[in-house]
């Protein structure tokens, strides 16, 4: 960990970037010290991307210092920025799979001898570099022959082929098994005593305190504060990242007053009589999924929903609810695992979003935009998509029918729109949302799976779409709701699950989790 008399290598203070309609970044810093790990923590939409590539050069702030060795500096490019000794590894590894090892490591600077490229050099060089890094492999083999991890330690090496003084990595274990998270640790390690500061992007909160130094907490765009990571508690890292109260108290701690112990003792009963509840309808599930996982997304997880349950899934951004959502969908392709749906058992996932929609599965995707609306569709168009799709293609459901469901769904749901014909790009975020709704619900679904179905709408329209939701499961409809709203999933769910880093990590019956201990929950410390 750096030194206090160490002066930082990178240091940037009162960054400004604003987009049409949207700031960004407000008054934004960080500060990397030379010989550490620095972890960049903030949930979605906190403004590190945006900070990334302000300092990488793709964006160029309207106001704000960056300091490179005390020295200003303001790269106007991604390769301006490679030349001043800041380099990125993206998550997404940006190689060539069809080149050796040894070219993806020089690609655009290879080096040349009697005006030719030296091959033999090149590949002496590219072996030496990563055998630095403990990664012995044959560096003229395509580099597709190699892991993700490998891989990343190929695009590592390029980064430093540059003489960085910063490597930036985003996210780079978003695609890794556990080994091979552990085998980047290694190398990340010896590059730390080599003296280079590294900036490390991720959600995980393990590997947050496995590798990290210090950690710099981003929040609605501004520097929310910069941390020791072993000064720095779990749940305080959480609380700081989603604006909780810091070190809140948990109920039934001695200082808890009289108030407290009795919500404590209520709350003890209403989880007794849900335990109970739960098993009376242990024998009612309508879907079990078995070791379902997919590599880099989700650890083989066990799930069960029962009929007319409210699932609710609760963690932060990257623990793994969405991709759990899709692989229950059958929206990603599972790995491993099997599903039973209403009683019906499969020795597989289901191996696309048709074969869920058979057996009476629906989906709100977290992405209306791209995943959901098509906007320069009808609202009539957008609510029998579904449908359609279950009926086939061959089978077109009729224009009256199509009317008919339309005005109905209108009606019910009170979406405004002018009329069922109008394109569903020109109503608001609620009302497109109660259209991808009605979307499922005229397939007759017993399942919905909901993505942040209240993301980015208004108040008002979030009570009625919950109140929508709610009325569905008192009809025998099951949900399995997902939001970043903790308090909304607390007051909805029968159930919760807690998911963290990529797996399930905890179930609860309701009343078991209030607001404060739904965090300790969410960060994996004792309540």
């Amino acid at each position: 960990m750096a030194a206090a008399d160490v002066a930082p290598v990178l240091e940037l203070t009162g960054i400004h970037k604003e987009f049409p309609g949207v700031k960004a970044l407000s008054d934004a810093g960080l500060r990397l010290f030379p010989g550490e790990v620095h972890t960049l923590m903030g949930q979605n939409g906190a403004g590190k991307s945006t900070l990334i590539k302000v300092l990488t050069g793709v964006y160029t702030p309207e106001r704000g210092t960056m300091l490179l060795n005390g020295k200003p500096i303001r790269p106007a490019s991604t390769l301006e920025a490679q030349e001043l000794g800041i380099s990125t590894v993206y998550q997404e590894v940006n190689l060539c799979p069809n080149l050796s090892v040894a070219e993806n490591i020089f690609i655009g600077r290879y080096p040349r001898k009697w005006g030719r490229i030296d091959w033999k050099g090149m590949r002496s060089e590219a072996a030496r570099m990563l055998k630095l890094m403990e990664i012995d492999i044959d560096v003229a083999a395509p580099l597709s022959n190699y892991s993700l991890a490998v891989q990343q330690m190929v695009a590592i090496s390029r980064a430093l082929n540059v003489n960085a003084k910063v490597l930036i990595l985003d996210e780079p274990t978003s695609s890794l098994d556990e080994a091979e998270v552990q085998l980047l640790f290694t190398v990340l390690r010896r590059l730390r005593g080599q003296g280079i500061a590294i900036l490390f992007v991720t959600h995980f909160l393990d590997q947050t305190y496995a590798i990290s130094d210090r950690i710099t907490v981003m929040r609605n765009g501004q520097l929310e504060g910069e941390y020791a990571c072993s000064e720095l508690s779990r749940i305080a890292l959480v609380n700081k990242m989603i604006g909780a109260p810091a070190d809140a108290p948990v109920p039934g701690a001695a200082q808890a007053d009289a108030g407290a112990e009795q919500g404590a003792a209520a709350g003890t009963q209403a989880a007794a009589q849900a335990k109970a509840q739960a098993a009376a309808q242990a024998k009612d599930v309508l879907l079990d999924a078995r070791g379902l996982g997919r590599r880099g997304a989700l650890l083989p997880t066990d799930i069960s929903i029962r009929k007319g349950e409210l699932l609710g899934l609760c963690g932060l951004l990257g623990s793994g609810r969405t991709e759990l959502a899709r692989l229950l969908f059958g929206a990603d392709k599972a790995d491993s695992g099997g599903i039973m749906a209403d009683g019906r058992v499969s020795a597989a996932p289901f191996g696309n979003p048709r074969d869920a929609i058979g057996a009476g599965i629906g989906f709100c995707s977290e992405d209306r935009k791209h995943e959901g609306a098509i906007l320069s569709l009808s609202v009539r168009e957008n609510l029998i998509l579904a449908m359609q799709a279950q009926a086939g293609m061959l089978r077109a459901i009729p224009l009256k029918r199509q009317q008919e469901l339309a005005n109905n769904y209108v009606k019910w749901l009170g979406i405004k729109t002018a009329s069922i014909e109008t394109p569903i790009g020109s109503l608001s975020g609620g009302n497109q949302q109660k259209v991808l709704l009605a979307r499922w619900l005229a397939t007759e679904p017993k399942l919905m799976i909901l993505d942040e179905p209240t993301r980015g709408i208004d108040v008002r329209a979030k009570e009625e779409i919950m109140d929508y939701v709610s009325a569905l499961c008192r009809k025998g409809m099951s949900i399995l709701f997902i939001s970043s709203e903790l308090p909304e999933v607390l007051r909805l769910s029968d159930r919760m699950i807690i998911m963290r880093d990529r797996k399930a990590c905890g179930e609860y019956q309701r009343g078991e989790l209030d607001d404060t201990t739904v965090l300790h929950a969410i960060a994996g410390e004792a309540a």
